[in-house]
């Protein structure tokens, strides 16, 4: 059980940040380039993916959590899951909210200028990156 959880603690967080850099880095920003993609359609896109995104992190976190205390890796280790684990509860509690508001009335019809809330989740994003490149390498066979 601990060699399973070992290859875990290695492999989930470069899985955890292959779907973010595909998604938040390639998939939201190119989706608004498509030919005839309008502001409405891709924020209602834009909400079921990191909708998707979101869950699987939360998965993710949990199960990264239970290899960690099976494994006990270095306080190194701790430290960028718990970076990691913190970045996602502030993007889910702190910043998708007011996202989620500005895209409801976006989608209602509203016109409104370029979002700061959306600048704060890019760079959360980038800390979840450094996090999860961090525990794999403190985690890496």
């Amino acid at each position: 059980m601990k060699s399973l959880a070992q290859h875990l603690l290695w492999f989930l967080p470069m899985l955890w940040l292959g779907m973010v850099l595909a998604i938040s880095f390639l998939e939201a920003p190119l989706k608004f380039r498509a030919p005839g993609m309008t502001l409405p359609l891709g924020l209602a896109i834009g909400r079921i993916v990191f909708r998707a995104l979101n869950t699987v992190e939360f998965v993710l976190a949990a199960l990264l959590v239970a290899a960690a205390a099976i494994v006990r890796p270095s306080d190194a280790a701790w430290g960028w899951l718990g970076w990691a684990i913190f970045v996602l509860a502030t993007q889910l509690l702190a910043v998708r909210p007011p996202l989620t508001r500005r895209s409801d009335r976006v989608l209602a019809g509203e016109q409104l200028p370029r979002s700061t809330a959306h600048r704060w989740y890019v760079a959360l994003e980038l800390l979840k990156v450094a996090s999860l490149i961090g525990l794999a390498i403190t985690t890496a066979p």
